[in-house]
């Protein structure tokens, strides 16, 4: 049986030597870590500087005809200062200076940023004493910088069958005339995932600097409980609502391969962490919610229309004309007679009253009004789907404190619960909708 486990540490777990070390002991502590992906150092401190954006502001300074010199002296010293202090005899100085000629020579802006996670890989495996492999030999983008999946899945299970241990840095590969593209930032997130496909790992790890995902947003709710499970499809539900969760392109390869994610705290390592799963759920978690997440700024369009829905072609009309202005939504609730267009402000701008005319001129509605400030509260648990009493439950904790729901939306697969409030009331919301269900 495959034991592999592939990690991936995140720029805050390698932005010091410290770091390094606490990551050496991780890795060491279990011999089925084989493959470590590593991201560019961080910062150490609120003052520090991320070595992607430095690498990024040499590219511009070149761009611009401006000498970079004390820009890279700074990604040099940090560099540096990691291989002194954690007591290595390596010289990171001939890849340092072959970046420095590359950069000078007008190298593209996805090579210089590449090289923060390049450089940090040549370190951390003469570090842990594995092999360094290079993400452009198995990371495979066509010419025109398209990521191939197929290709890349093929390279790293060829390249790492008979290869015990190594470091493959993340955020980059190359097209296939071996120029380097990147991935969008958090594109180690994608690489670790790309891996841990590639090889069937039986478990993708994701080192960060907190101990798994949060039932609500700590900025709102008091030191909310970490979530000890989810699964792929509330993790999406979680991040489309806008909770700061992995991207989707960062799990689709483990997805696809129904591989396990476990979310772990570098700085906590003995903290169990969030585990992503597949859409099977253990059947205690019925009547359970996963998380909440919320954003704010929306518009509500709300129609009436008598027997609406035995109108052919109404929804679409109204749809054709978004396409129109060019305006997309976030959710469309929808009852007999009534439909609500769920529209953030930003897109709304200089359109809304002539959305709002072109609709009465085509689709004559007996009723239509912007409803504005308005927020959207996403209720989101698996365990959720055929339990009773859980919307009950929502709506009395919102109710008891006068909390008026404008909008109320349940998906099909029973997931998640949308509710439209003010957004004046949006914090407070937040928090009841919790303590309803961890008091």
């Amino acid at each position: 049986m495959n034991e592999t486990i592939v990690t991936k540490f995140g720029g805050s777990s390698l932005a010091s030597s410290e770091q390094f070390q606490k990551v050496k002991n991780i890795i060491m502590s279990n011999k089925n870590r084989r493959y470590v992906v590593p991201s560019a150092p961080g910062r150490r401190n609120s003052k520090d500087y991320k070595i992607t954006d430095l690498l990024y502001l040499c590219n511009a300074h070149v761009n611009s005809g401006i000498a970079f010199d004390d820009v890279f002296k700074l990604i040099e010293d940090r560099y540096k200062g990691i291989v002194v202090d954690l007591g290595l005899d390596f010289d990171i100085s001939t890849p340092l200076n072959k970046v420095k000629e590359d950069i000078a020579n007008g190298a593209s802006s996805d090579y210089a940023a590449s090289r923060g996670e390049y450089l940090n890989g040549l370190i951390l495996a003469e570090y842990l004493g594995f092999e360094f492999i290079d993400a452009a030999e198995v990371i495979v983008f066509d010419e025109g910088g398209n990521f191939n999946h197929e290709l890349t899945k093929k390279a790293i299970s060829t390249r790492l069958k008979d290869t015990k241990c190594a470091v493959i840095p993340g955020f980059y590969g190359a097209d296939t005339n071996g120029e380097i593209v990147t991935f969008s930032r958090g594109g180690s997130d994608v690489t670790g995932s790309l891996v841990a496909s590639g090889v069937d790992a039986k478990l993708y790890e994701n080192w960060t600097d907190v101990s798994g995902f949060l039932m609500a947003d700590p900025r709102i709710v008091n030191n909310p409980k970490t979530i000890k499970e989810i699964t792929y499809k509330e993790l999406r539900e979680l991040s489309y609502m806008g909770a700061s969760v992995l991207h989707e392109e960062a799990i689709f390869p483990v997805k696809e391969a129904n591989i396990p994610i476990r979310i772990k705290n570098t700085n906590r390592p003995e903290d169990e962490g969030t585990l992503i799963v597949s859409d099977v759920h253990d059947l205690s978690t019925l009547g359970t919610i996963t998380g909440i997440a919320g954003k704010k700024n929306f518009s509500v369009i709300a129609i009436e229309k008598a027997l609406m829905n035995s109108e052919l072609g109404f929804c679409r009309k109204i749809l054709s004309i978004l396409e129109m202005y060019g305006v997309s939504f976030e959710n469309m609730p929808s009852g007999i007679d009534t439909v609500s267009l769920v529209i953030e402000d930003s897109q709304l701008k200089g359109k809304g009253e002539k959305i709002v005319e072109e609709i009465k001129k085509q689709c004559n509605p007996d009723f239509i009004e912007i409803h504005p400030h308005m927020a959207v509260i996403a209720t989101v648990g698996k365990g959720m789907a055929s339990a009773p009493g859980i919307a009950a439950k929502l709506f009395n904790a919102l109710s008891k404190e006068d909390i008026n729901i404008k909008m109320i939306d349940q998906g099909s697969s029973e997931m998640n619960i949308l509710v439209g409030i003010n957004t004046d009331d949006f914090e407070k919301a937040v928090n009841l909708i919790y303590n309803a269900f961890n008091n």
